[in-house]
This record gives structure tokens, sequence and C-alpha cells, in this order.
């Protein structure tokens, strides 16, 4: 699964690594993203890429309640292009969310340890996403759910599941306006593999979603 995550690049390196040209609204970094907070994404609205914040944690556009979005914060890839919440979704509203670092709890006997995992050869990256739009009455929301999968080797350690990081060359493939079937797109993120990973442990300051500063990040000795 994917539940805490870090974004510290400056904007313009975001607005760079990721060919957007409009500037990104109330842009703000952070050590500790946790669901329930709005998070940066890209989407192609057909014309242009285009970065803004939705809310971590999918409110389905039929959902009666939008409390249901803490639930759903990952979605299985393997299973998503079969879900009602995720299929439609799969067709015509992916994602990037970007990000560079995300935390995992590795469990060593009694304990559960927190490590930053980022990737070996690039700083900043994204991982597949699906969005949506819910109205009910006045209120709107825009949220967003983290594509999983199954763990490779090196994530097996830590944890079995993982989010799904796109290679550099794939992520315009994912966010392309026009639609996949979503057979097709499940097919395409089955043959994602991330590149190099590495990790280190970090402190459980970073438990807690309040904590927000440099001391989640700093390495910690097991």
């Amino acid at each position: 699964m994917c539940g805490r995550y870090t974004l510290l690049a400056d904007e313009l390196d975001i607005l760079e690594e990721f060919d957007v040209e409009r500037q990104i609204t109330d842009y703000h970094p952070s050590y500790n993203i946790a669901p329930g907070q709005n998070v940066l994404a890209i989407i192609h609205d057909g014309k242009e890429k285009r970065a803004g914040y939705l809310r971590w944690g999918l409110v389905p556009s039929w959902a009666n309640d939008e409390k249901i979005g803490y639930k759903m914060i990952n979605a299985r890839s393997e299973s998503a292009h079969e879900k009602p919440s995720f299929k439609g979704l799969m067709s015509r509203k992916r994602c990037l969310i970007v990000a560079d670092s995300f935390y995992e709890w590795q469990r060593i006997n009694d304990q559960k340890i927190p490590k930053r995992i980022h990737l070996k050869d690039r700083k900043l990256f994204a991982f597949a996403g699906l969005w949506d739009k819910w109205q009910h009455t006045y209120k709107a929301l825009f949220t967003c759910t983290i594509l999983t999968k199954e763990a490779n080797p090196f994530m097996q350690e830590i944890h079995h599941r993982m989010p799904i990081i796109l290679p550099k060359d794939k992520e315009d493939d994912w966010i392309a306006p026009s639609r996949m079937e979503p057979q097709e797109a499940q097919a395409f993120l089955e043959q994602i593999d991330p590149d190099d990973l590495t990790a280190y442990s970090v402190s459980s300051y970073v438990n807690a979603a309040k904590n927000n500063d440099e001391a989640c990040i700093a390495p910690f000795a097991d």
C-alpha cells in the first residue's frame, strides 16, 4: 500500500520535470503527506497538462457520503478495471501524483520500523493515480487514489504491496487524453516496473501526520 509520502522539490523543478507550463496555485512542499490532505496531481485536459491539488482518498461520483474516501486511498491495480469505483476512471480519469519518496513500515519482530523509500537515480517521480469529481448539493470535491501492485523483490522485505511508480517514458502515456478500455489500462500497469529503489530507516516521529518537518526524513539507526 501507500499511506504516506513526501514532496520537497521546488515548484520550478516540478514544472520542468513534468513539462507543465502553468504555475501551480498555492504549491507547498511537505515532509509527511497523509490521507485526507490535498496532494499535487497532474492531468491532461485534452489541450495541455495541468498541475493542481486533489484530496487524497477517492470519493466516487455516486457515493452518498464523502467519508468513504478514507477507505479508498489506494486501489489494487490487479482488480481496479473490474471494480465499480474505479472501472470508469481507468478509462478516462487517470492522473499522475507527484512525489519524491514514500514511507512504508517494515515489521521486524513485534515492531514496525518506518522506512523512507526513493528512486536511486531520479529525484522526482509520479505514482499512477485515478481521480473523480463528487458533487453533493453545493459542495464539490475532486479526489484521487494511488494505484498499487504486488511488491517487487526490493520491496518484498519491507511490505507485500507497493505504489506503482511510473517510468519517465510512461508518464504521458498514462494521462493521455485518449480513452483506454479498463482492461487496456490494467494491462498497461501490469508491464510497469519502477527504476531501482533504495531505502533507509527513519524515526517513528513520522508516524504522526501532524509532524511535518526535516525530522521526518532524518536517518535513524535501527
